[in-house]
């Protein structure tokens, strides 16, 4: 098969296309507005590029034929995709983006109750890491899993809510800045990534030594590479989930780390909190 058919979508997705193209146009519109250095740019263009080839072309038949490019496909929308994007810091690059006028009515929506409810929700210490991990979990339920992959709208709904927890996630663990105003302190962005590592690590090694095949739907829909039987597939998937997810989120704790460091040498750490003893009574 010849590059120009690999890069094919298997389902054609016009929600998927223009959100792509508008992202890619934001983002070099943005340039012009912000200075954005190489590495940075870089890592924008390889984790937008890797997002698409795993959404949008002939990968998808793919992973949906076979568990472990499932896995090996969903470690790049969960984990690498997302994080080289928000290692980029796109943020005040795609609002350059925009025209004028939009930047004045998303500023002006971002001062309501409602907005406000929804930005504290998507950032919040608590509830995103909670929700990266079971929008990992979830997914690999048998039954979740099984009518997922028959149904496209379900499939998509699975591939585009792990995309988006994602971004979400390492928007929170990647902030360089102090706490205030980043969501998570410096010490809660190392602690997160050893939160959300175990279980996914867990997930892998018992789908890894698994003695039966937890997900049939794989050979109803028909194996794309019938020389590799089920449990080997599945054992593969497993240790995708086990060991490259391990790395990715082994990376992001030593990153905050690094952060921690950062702003412990330059005195931007808030001083530790002191325990006032209070006055014991006096007998009377």
């Amino acid at each position: 098969m010849d590059l120009l058919a690999w890069l094919q979508p298997w389902e054609f997705s016009p929600l998927l296309v223009l959100a792509f193209v508008a992202s890619a146009w934001l983002f070099a519109r943005g340039r012009a507005v912000h200075r954005v250095g190489r590495i940075r740019q870089i890592l924008f263009w390889v984790g937008f590029t890797l997002l698409y080839l795993s959404l949008h072309t002939r990968i998808d038949y793919y992973a949906e034929r076979m568990f472990f490019i499932h896995r090996l496909q969903h470690l790049v929308l969960h984990h690498l995709g997302p994080l080289l994007i928000m290692g980029a810091y796109p943020g005040q690059v795609l609002r350059a983006g925009l025209p004028s006028a939009w930047r004045v009515r998303l500023a002006r929506a971002r001062r309501r109750p409602a907005m406000r409810r929804l930005e504290t929700l998507a950032t919040h210490r608590i509830f995103i890491p909670f929700l990266f991990v079971l929008l990992v979990l979830i997914w690999l339920e048998p039954t979740v899993q099984f009518y997922s992959m028959l149904d496209w709208r379900i499939y998509r709904f699975m591939n585009w809510s792990v995309v988006i927890s994602g971004l979400l996630y390492w928007n929170l663990i990647l902030d360089r800045r102090p706490h205030p105003p980043a969501a998570l302190t410096p010490g809660g962005r190392i602690l997160s990534p050893v939160f959300t590592m175990a279980p996914q690590m867990v997930a892998g090694a018992v789908i890894a030594f698994s003695s039966t095949d937890l997900y049939p739907v794989f050979d109803l829909c028909g194996r794309a590479l019938p020389g590799i039987g089920a449990l080997d597939d599945q054992v593969m998937g497993g240790l995708i989930m086990w060991v490259p997810a391990g790395l990715i989120e082994t990376f992001g704790l030593l990153y905050a780390l690094g952060t921690l460091m950062r702003l412990s040498s330059r005195g931007r750490l808030p001083p530790p909190r002191r325990r006032v003893a209070r006055p014991t009574a006096r007998a009377v």
